[in-house]
């Protein structure tokens, strides 16, 4: 039976303690600094992660028994949590974030906290190599996912919960507990600091909480892969598709325009939102395509044809938004080439 106070005591205590790390911010100077693309305006703390990271980890303390891939998970999303909070306060260079990003990787690999075969079809993939490195891989990707869409108010907490809650429901259904309740505490302990990021946000949560958060759905989700005939990487995949998908559209967008990789832009999916629908719709509109993709995800497991066909539908849909906002290139819309193609065919018969 699930122990309710997993839920409770995370949420109280990040309401407790953001207001706390708000008021330190001050004095220690970590606020948000203006600059071109960034969306707010006065002094606004960037560390609210502090108060993520502490309520979760004083309540994994109390209620769960850490065994050895559990102890690899917090050691290696403290150093991800510290990372971005030396970023957050001195700012330090991209290939050094990477750097300890893989550090972090290779520690959960330690622990065992790893894929061990890859299942591509009716192919089974089980070198070790080639497993090592789609681990590093998959936690760095998912981890910079994260926090380059933290770019409004809520958003990225927002979505955060959303894709832990639908991986806790999904671990209660297969009876994992550990699971369960790992992603249930970290939901808890960021719904609690997003009473005070939402829109219009008094703090920031920086790259202490988007670092220590996508890496920290990223191990969960490994951790779930090892053990589970459901929870896979596909499940994650599927709920970060948005984050995914904009992440690969910045790297073509940067790469096409001769941009370093970490050189900042203001061309994201929700800059793009934003200015047809205000930051707070856009919040609403990017945390709702990720609760449909989590339904979905649902659906695929009552019914395979409806979870693919309604998955495929909202992919579509993604896809059309980025042709038509010319989200990665003026010259880029496939779609809408074949469709312009189309009907003029059809005009001339």
């Amino acid at each position: 039976m699930l122990d309710y106070r997993i839920i409770i005591v995370p949420f109280l205590l990040s309401v407790c303690l953001t207001p706390l790390i708000k008021k330190y911010s001050y004095y220690a100077k970590a606020y948000a600094k203006e600059n071109k693309r960034t969306v707010h305006h006065g002094i606004i703390s960037r560390i609210g992660g502090v108060a993520i990271f502490l309520s979760f980890l004083i309540s994994v303390t109390m209620f769960l028994n850490a065994d050895r891939a559990i102890i690899g998970i917090l050691l290696g999303g403290s150093l991800m949590f510290f990372t971005g909070l030396i970023d957050d306060l001195i700012d330090i260079k991209p290939m050094t974030k990477l750097a300890f990003e893989l550090l972090s990787a290779l520690i959960l690999v330690y622990f065992g906290v790893r894929i061990d075969t890859i299942h591509v079809f009716n192919f089974v993939i089980d070198n070790d190599i080639i497993c090592l490195l789609v681990t590093i891989f998959w936690v760095a990707g998912i981890t910079n996912a994260i926090n380059l869409i933290d770019g409004l108010d809520g958003l990225a907490g927002g979505m955060s919960v959303i894709i832990l809650v639908v991986i806790a429901s999904v671990s209660l259904m297969e009876r994992r507990l550990d699971i369960a309740y790992i992603t249930l505490i970290l939901a808890s302990a960021t719904g609690g600091f997003l009473v005070f990021n939402a829109h219009p946000a008094s703090i920031f949560m920086g790259d202490c909480g988007s670092l220590f958060l996508g890496f920290m759905i990223s191990a969960i989700s490994l951790l779930g892969f090892k053990g589970s005939t459901i929870i896979t990487l596909a499940l994650p995949l599927i709920l970060l598709a948005l984050p995914i998908i904009d992440t690969l559209s910045a790297i073509l967008r940067r790469t096409l325009k001769g941009m370093k990789f970490s050189q900042a832009d203001k061309s994201h999916i929700h800059h793009l939102l934003m200015k047809q629908f205000g930051h707070r719709n856009t919040v609403i509109i990017m945390c709702a395509i990720t609760a449909l993709f989590g339904l979905s995800a649902y659906a695929y497991l009552i019914n395979t044809r409806i979870g693919v066909t309604v998955m495929v539908i909202i992919l579509f849909g993604v896809e059309l938004f980025i042709e038509k906002s010319a989200m990665i290139s003026e010259k880029f819309h496939p779609i809408l080439s074949v469709a312009a193609k189309f009907k003029r065919k059809s005009a001339e018969s």
